[in-house]
């Protein structure tokens, strides 16, 4: 019998006083939520903050090593897995895309993040020495309002973890060490979100260059400076992660799949998929984890 991969909104795992927020601290929540140790996909942000514990999780198919003061990102959409060794403690942050929206000017202030962007090297951060105290103290603060239901309680966990967010933002940028024209930046963000939204239509690089008002030759060129990879690379990639989350969705076969991602037919896909990962979707449905 074919099972469903598990979608969780907020509500399904947020407290019953906040519909769009959830903060514990983490040992707790995974006693509660053993099932999501399988793979599943958050329609939410979700950030994790470990103190103690190992093992290793799992993000969009990518595995990093569980270690303490490593502080990890997810934004809505992307798969997710873990595997722990032991005990695991920490702190934990669930929230909607609307949690904020009522708070802030800028609709996508968070999208500006550099662990929200969707790339998964920015999304698992391992804190550093003289930041390590201040984010859980962040965290502490977090969960103590969150208890006490004061007056204007939500706006202060609002301005908290916008503390938070900017403090662990500080630190990726410090120890990047790259200094990124604003232009550019900007463009090669503005390029990620159109593929997000079009990668199923669009799989063309001059498409998507005519929608920034650029050549071709200047978003290749762009993305082989600040990626390392070509234009038409960012779209396969997209098109081919977009393909693993929804081959772990066990009710949809491979024609379904194809037909979503707007492939002629199954065999053209399956040709895609295998040219790009090695493996064919079969192959890689069968045992995603180590992929």
């Amino acid at each position: 019998m074919k099972k469903a991969f598990p979608v969780y909104d907020i509500c399904s795992l947020a407290d019953h006083q906040h519909s769009d927020l959830l903060i514990s601290r983490f040992a707790p929540y995974l006693q509660k939520h053993q099932n999501l140790s399988l793979p599943h996909k958050h329609t939410f942000y979700h950030v994790v903050l470990f103190t103690e514990g190992a093992g290793n999780h799992s993000i969009d198919f990518k595995s990093f090593p569980v270690k303490p003061y490593q502080i990890y990102f997810m934004a809505p959409g992307q798969v997710h897995r873990w595997n722990f060794e032991g005990l695991v403690d920490g702190y934990i942050i669930n929230f909607s895309g609307e949690f904020f929206q009522s708070f802030l000017l800028r609709p996508d202030y968070l999208e500006g993040m550099p662990f929200f962007t969707g790339s998964l090297d920015d999304e698992v951060i391992d804190l550093a020495a003289d930041v390590q105290q201040q984010v859980i103290g962040l965290f502490e603060q977090l969960i103590n309002e969150s208890h006490e239901h004061g007056r204007m309680g939500m706006d202060m966990i609002r301005t908290l973890m916008l503390q938070l967010f900017i403090l662990v933002a500080r630190q990726s940028e410090q120890s990047n060490q790259i200094t990124v024209p604003t232009y550019n930046y900007t463009l090669l963000q503005s390029f990620r979100k159109l593929t997000d939204k079009n990668f199923t239509n669009l799989k063309l690089p001059k498409d998507y260059a005519a929608l920034l008002y650029i050549t071709p030759n200047h978003l290749n060129a762009l993305c082989n400076d600040m990626l390392g990879i070509s234009a038409g690379e960012v779209i396969r990639n997209r098109i081919i992660l977009e393909a693993k989350r929804l081959l772990v969705n066990l009710d949809l076969n491979i024609t379904e799949i194809a037909g979503k991602l707007n492939f002629a037919d199954n065999s053209y896909f399956t040709k895609f998929f295998k040219k790009y990962t090695g493996i064919t979707p079969e192959e890689f449905r069968k045992n995603p984890i180590a992929q």
